[in-house]
């Protein structure tokens, strides 16, 4: 079994304006970097549209339905400060939740043993009935449901490395014992969210990060969790696969690397291999530096298709 690829063109097409960090040349990078011959076996699939019952396992109808109407014919609404839509933005948030769910459904029929969607817009920081932070629906977490609803799951893992807190995905399972969620971001930093105090129902471990953290405090502290992790014995886990934790990314000031990322992922890999036959499906959350984010990228998908 190998590892797929999700992507498609109308998430280039999603614009929330003129110097925004998460632009559509992040797609360009990434993509171009997973065209070389080292990908060549990655199996390239088309996201497909998100249903509405999708949806609305973890946002309510009436969010949904008005922010899929909120997407303009011309031009561009604001969502919130730094949230934004344009023609294609609803396809485009439909198609990227849509991404998670059909990977999910791939890898439990045998299809594939992991999948990376290269989607955007990104998701962990919409909440159920709050889009922000670049975010307007939340991947994850509406891949996660998809696993348990459909798919009968009992136990599903996220694990978050983004540099930013997952709140949104914290909040659609604070209460969900279910879903255990473990998440690595800087402290301060948007969304202000994330203390270690904040357990949930003991299913969310945030492990909040100074600025200026490197490799070894990162590692240390996915050290702590992914014990917990095994013990918890996921069926499937999921990544939010964020990069701006690197240490050129203009967005925060940790200093990781390529080397780090490709850490976590191969540590996450072994574990599911141990627990659910190697189940893991990762998304694009953030990384703003393009080259940094395509070569993390590179090294990140390196993991997920090897043997």
């Amino acid at each position: 079994m190998t590892a797929q690829l999700y992507h498609h063109p109308i998430f280039l097409q999603h614009d929330p304006g003129p110097d925004h960090p998460e632009r559509a040349d992040r797609l360009h990078a990434i993509m171009d970097a997973l065209d070389s011959d080292h990908f060549a076996d990655l199996v390239r699939c088309e996201a497909p549209e998100a249903t509405l019952t999708q949806m609305y396992r973890v946002h309510p109808q009436h969010h949904v339905d008005q922010l899929l109407a909120a997407s303009p014919a011309v031009g561009r609404v604001a969502i919130e400060a730094d949230t934004a839509m344009s023609p294609g933005s609803g396809e485009a948030a439909l198609r990227a939740a849509g991404a998670v769910c059909a990977a999910v459904d791939a890898v439990m029929a045998g299809d594939a043993k992991r999948a990376f969607c290269a989607v955007r817009p990104p998701g962990h920081h919409a909440e159920p009935a709050r889009s922000m932070g670049f975010c307007l629906f939340n991947n994850v977490a509406i891949g996660a449901r998809h696993a348990l609803a459909a798919h009968g799951l009992e136990r599903v893992a996220i694990v978050d490395f983004d540099v930013h807190h997952g709140n949104g995905t914290a909040a659609a399972f604070a209460d969900e014992p279910a879903v255990m969620f473990g998440s690595t971001h800087q402290m301060p930093l948007y969304p202000g969210t994330g203390g270690a105090a904040d357990v949930g129902v003991g299913n969310l471990v945030n492990m909040p990060l100074p600025p200026g953290a490197a490799g070894p405090h990162f590692r240390a502290a996915w050290g702590r969790f992914l014990p917990r992790m095994t013990k918890f014995e996921p069926q499937m886990i999921f990544l939010s696969a964020g990069f701006d934790g690197h240490r050129d990314d203009p967005l925060a000031q940790l200093r990781l690397s390529e080397r780090d990322f490709k850490w976590i992922t191969q540590e996450v890999v072994q574990i599911a291999e141990q627990c659910c036959d190697g189940r893991v499906i990762s998304t694009l959350e953030g990384g703003y530096e393009l080259t940094a984010l395509a070569t993390s990228v590179a090294a990140h998908v390196s993991v997920l298709m090897a043997e």
